[in-house]
C-alpha cells in the first residue's frame, strides 16, 4: 500500500510545490497517503523512516533519479517551471503541472511500479481488477475445459510462456493504453473469469471480450461483468461505442451481446475465420 508521496527535490522545484501547495494538501486530504517535501539534501536524513515498499518519490533531479532507483526506490520524474525538458534517463514517468494531478495518478504510478493491480471496478457480486502473474494458474484451471477454447484462443501450452507474456501485457498494454483484458473474480476471491475491452489492430472501436469458467455459467455472471466494463468504458475511458466479434454458431455469446444493446453491423473474417461485428 502507498503510505507517502515524496518529494526529493531541488531549492527550485521546493519553490514550485510551494506555489501549489494548497492544491497538494487538497489532493492528498481524506487519503491514507501523505505526502512530504524535502529537498535533495536532506533526503537520506528523512528517509530514513520511510519503507521503500511503500513509497513512492518523485524529484527534479536526474542524477538523484538514478540514485534512488538504485536504492530500490519507486521513483517518478518531476518537471516544473524551472526544469522543463529536462530528460530522465530511466524513469518510466514524469509528472507535469503538479497543480492539476489527482491522487489517483499517484496511485496508479505507484501501482505500476511496484507490479501491484488496479482496482477497475466492482458489482454487486463481483471485482474486476487488473490481471497479474498470479493469476495464470486460476486462467490455465479455466481453460482447461474444451468448451472455453471453441470460440476463443488457448493459452500457451508452456505455463512460463504464458507468465513472460502476461509479464509483457502488464507492461504494455495496461501501462500504455490503461485498460485491456482485466480479471473476474468473486467478493470472496475466487477467480472465475475474465472481462476487458482490447484494440485489434485494423479496427477504430475497442472491442469487448469475455470469458467465464464452466462451472460459474449460467448464473448471470457473464452479463454482469460485462455491463461493468461497458459502464467503466464510457463513464472513465469516454468511449462512445464499442464492438464484439462473435462467430455466427455462438449462440450463448449472440445472445448475451444482443441483451447488451449490440447491433448486427456486418461479417469479418480474421485469419480465415468469419465473424460478426456488432457495435454497441
Amino acid at each position: 500500500m502507498l503510505k507517502y508521496v515524496v518529494f526529493a527535490v531541488t531549492e527550485k522545484g521546493r519553490q514550485a510545490l510551494d506555489r501549489n501547495r494548497a492544491e497538494l494538501e487538497s489532493v492528498f486530504a481524506g487519503e491514507e497517503t501523505g505526502f512530504l517535501i524535502i529537498t535533495t539534501a536532506q533526503t537520506e536524513e528523512n528517509l530514513s523512516g520511510i519503507r521503500q515498499e511503500e513509497s513512492l518519490i518523485l524529484t527534479d533531479d536526474p542524477a538523484y533519479l538514478k540514485a534512488l532507483q538504485a536504492a530500490g526506490f519507486y521513483t517518478a520524474g518531476f518537471h516544473h517551471e524551472e526544469n522543463q525538458g529536462t530528460f530522465f534517463e530511466g524513469a518510466a514517468y514524469v509528472i507535469e503541472e503538479i497543480g492539476e494531478i489527482t491522487f489517483s495518478v499517484y496511485d496508479e504510478i505507484y501501482r505500476r511500479l511496484a507490479g501491484l493491480p488496479l482496482m477497475i471496478t466492482r458489482t454487486k457480486r463481483l471485482l474486476i481488477r487488473e490481471s497479474t502473474v498470479g493469476d495464470v494458474p486460476e486462467f490455465y484451471r479455466i481453460y482447461r475445459d474444451p468448451s472455453i477454447t471453441r470460440y476463443m484462443e488457448d493459452l500457451f501450452e508452456d505455463p512460463e510462456e504464458e507468465i513472460a507474456y502476461m509479464k509483457e501485457y502488464i507492461r504494455q498494454i495496461y501501462g500504455f493504453y490503461g485498460y485491456g483484458m482485466w480479471t473476474v473474480q468473486l467478493h470472496s476471491g475466487e477467480v472465475i473469469g475474465r472481462a476487458g475491452l482490447s484494440v485489434r489492430e485494423g479496427y477504430e472501436l475497442p472491442e469487448l471480450g469475455f470469458v467465464i469458467g464452466r462451472e460459474y455459467q449460467g448464473q448471470g455472471y457473464a452479463e454482469e461483468a460485462c455491463r461493468a466494463v461497458l459502464s467503466y468504458g464510457k463513464s472513465e475511458l469516454c468511449f462512445a461505442q464499442v464492438q464484439a466479434l462473435v462467430e455466427e454458431e455462438n449462440l450463448p455469446s449472440r445472445n448475451l451481446l444482443a441483451k447488451l444493446g449490440f447491433r448486427f453491423c456486418e461479417k469479418v473474417n480474421e485469419k480465415g475465420t468469419e465473424y460478426l461485428l456488432m457495435i454497441d
